[in-house]
């Protein structure tokens, strides 16, 4: 399983959080990535954790003021993004690009999408990995392989209909070890969380939680 933990705007310390990570990663030998806003990807980058950028638009070098340069990204130390998530919604060309974009650096790239049909519409473009995040369960602690089940095992099955190559993640509302645990037994090949991790009082704590019955 797959662990993304997105810090998002969070008043936390990506640095404290990558650490953290960096560690529970190598005692555990679960895959674990942590995702802090664009300007802090160096300095979590330089701790050696596995870095993802939050988002990447599709430009090239340019006169594209206020955007997120795949480039720039990937010079910081990233290895991956998101695209798509639901605080960062784009419509289907802008994906696209966003897509092509993060290949043209080699960067991993898992696309958000809001339920199993879009989870489809976006495995047709191409990305590593696709993650199905219902956004009204998105901070709630409630995750979504509890709350509705099939929306996960659909997910699924949309991205294979589609691309059996493209992997699908389980997000929103995840915060336990338990939560991970139910999601891989869904067909979920790895989850996205962040208030779990990025608003605890202890995010090593948490992420050892998250981890240990993996």
């Amino acid at each position: 399983m797959f662990v993304l933990v997105n810090c998002k705007a969070y008043p936390c310390d990506p640095v404290e959080i990558a650490e953290a990570a960096a560690d529970v990663a190598d005692d555990s030998g679960v895959r674990i990535a942590v995702a802090p806003q664009a300007a802090r990807l160096e300095s979590v980058s330089e701790t050696g954790v596995e870095t993802w950028a939050q988002h990447v638009d599709g430009v090239e070098h340019g006169s594209h003021t206020g955007s997120t340069l795949a480039e720039a990204v990937e010079n910081a130390g990233a290895t991956g993004t998101m695209i798509n998530h639901s605080e960062r919604r784009l419509k289907l060309a802008d994906i696209d690009s966003g897509i092509e974009a993060a290949k043209r650096v080699d960067l991993e790239c898992i696309v958000c999408a809001n339920n199993p049909d879009q989870v489809g519409a976006v495995a047709a473009l191409g990305p590593d990995a696709v993650a199905v995040e219902p956004p009204e369960l998105i901070g709630t602690g409630t995750p979504v392989s509890q709350a509705d089940p099939d929306v996960v095992t659909d997910a699924v099955a949309a991205a294979e209909s589609v691309d059996d190559s493209v992997d699908v993640l389980c997000g929103a509302g995840i915060s336990t070890g338990e939560d991970v645990v139910a999601a891989g037994d869904l067909g979920a090949e790895g989850v996205l969380l962040a208030s779990g991790v990025a608003k605890a009082d202890d995010p090593r704590a948490a992420l050892e939680s998250l981890v240990e019955p993996l």
